[in-house]
């Protein structure tokens, strides 16, 4: 009997194992003072932007899901350029991207040194931090020496996750209710949740999110 329920027991265990980081979600914050309520919720990791975008932006980015509730008889003037996604790890910082600094026409293309035809990758086309504009994620190039440079092409259909990004950001604007949005990022290299923190400014002082 007593073997019995020690059976029992161990194919129960699964079942009562703690849920993973993976299980419990994207971290949420709370902050807030005089001028405003803040919730910030943080998607990092491809799987998570895909899950909240329908693409994973190529890998580089991070979005931070922003809800916030003015305060005060005055309206809260929202300007994007007041957050700020800091790694304590590291010591980087960045502003919010535009949606057209993450997915636009522009695409690389790959010539040959020494001259010859000029070969476009096809692929989605996102912003890569650090190469100053737009490069296309697609088939990488041979090994024949090349370098490689953005062609951007007017004629070129627009990125339709640009009009996902668009939709989706946080709003500029002068509120008085309730108003949400998203805010893209990018850090560069690998940083655990808890070592990042988001930073908002307000009329009131400084908010930091600290996402442990």
């Amino acid at each position: 009997m007593a073997m019995h329920r020690t059976a029992i027991l161990a194919l129960c265990l699964p079942l009562m194992a703690p849920a993973s980081d993976k299980d419990k979600g994207p971290p949420v914050r709370q902050a807030g003072n005089d001028s405003v309520a803040i919730s910030a919720t943080l998607y990092q990791g491809k799987d998570a932007v895909r899950e909240l975008l329908g693409s994973d932006l190529g890998g580089y980015f991070i979005v931070v899901k922003v809800e916030m509730k003015p305060k005060g008889a005055k309206p809260l003037a929202i300007d994007r350029d007041d957050f700020l996604l800091r790694s304590y790890n590291d010591g980087q910082k960045c502003q919010p991207y535009a949606p057209s600094q993450i997915a636009g026409r522009a695409a690389l293309a790959v010539v040959p040194v020494g001259g010859g035809a000029v070969n476009t990758q096809n692929g989605p086309v996102f912003g890569i931090p650090g190469l100053g504009g737009q490069v296309s994620i697609g088939n990488p190039p041979g090994p024949q020496a090349v370098e490689a440079k953005v062609d951007d092409n007017p004629a070129a259909k627009e990125d339709p996750m640009l009009t996902v990004l668009k939709a989706k950001i946080l709003p500029e604007k002068k509120a008085s209710e309730p108003v949400s949005g998203l805010l893209y990022f990018s850090l560069d290299g690998k940083h655990k949740a808890k070592d990042i923190a988001l930073q908002y400014k307000t009329p009131s002082g400084l908010l930091t999110l600290e996402f442990r």
